[in-house]
């Protein structure tokens, strides 16, 4: 099966590449539209700036590209490709997300006394269980965060799993075809790795 991981320059892209390939994906590195839609499923990656983001992905020709192949197949964001997948952030002077989830993207407050990102591993909890990412992952176990900004969606339902820095705060989302993580599964070990082979065999 051929997974595309768009390519925009704001992502681990070798680091998420290796682990879809150790869970049975058959990676495409891209930020071609054609090569994007002759796979079976899309990984969009993100580290950096919001607004940098959708200043890369609208330079490819890539923001409707996007939303369009999410009504055909499985889409799996992480970390600021996650909250891309929102209508808004903090963050962002002036971009706007997919909106292919409906929310905003809030900064943590300094107020509950936590450092600022959020970095480092921490526990899961709320794991869904209808929900075919978060399938076998258990309460409590661990992922690795690198944030400053956490997701506020405007529906509950599609929330696969929270987190607790300061504030708890939603960290795994679902609706349809289209997944999102807050932490980075690629640096999380084995339950990244149940979260990849998961995405590759079950969504």
């Amino acid at each position: 099966m051929k997974i595309a991981v768009i390519d925009y320059g704001m992502g681990n892209i070798h680091s998420v590449s290796k682990a879809v390939e150790v869970c049975g994906g058959r990676v495409v590195v891209t930020g071609s539209r054609e090569q994007i839609e002759s796979c079976s499923k899309i990984i969009l990656p993100g580290v950096g700036a919001f607004d940098d983001a959708v200043c890369e992905l609208e330079r490819l020709g890539l923001v409707d590209f996007i939303k369009e192949q999410a009504e055909k197949k499985p889409l799996l964001g992480i970390c600021l490709g996650m909250q891309l997948l929102f209508e808004s952030s903090q963050e962002a002077r002036s971009g706007k997300g997919l909106g292919i989830f409906k929310g905003k993207v809030v900064k943590f407050s300094s107020r509950y006394g936590e450092k600022i990102p959020h970095m480092g591993w921490n526990n899961l909890s709320d794991i869904s269980e209808g929900c075919p990412l978060t399938r076998g992952i258990k309460e409590g176990e661990q992922v690795y965060f690198c944030h400053s900004y956490y997701a506020e969606p405007a529906e509950n339902d599609i929330a696969a799993a929270s987190c607790v820095y300061g504030v708890k705060f939603a960290c795994a989302f679902s609706r349809g075809n289209v997944y999102g993580v807050q932490f980075h599964p690629e640096k999380s070990q084995s339950v990244g790795l149940k979260i990849f082979r998961n995405f590759v065999e079950s969504c």
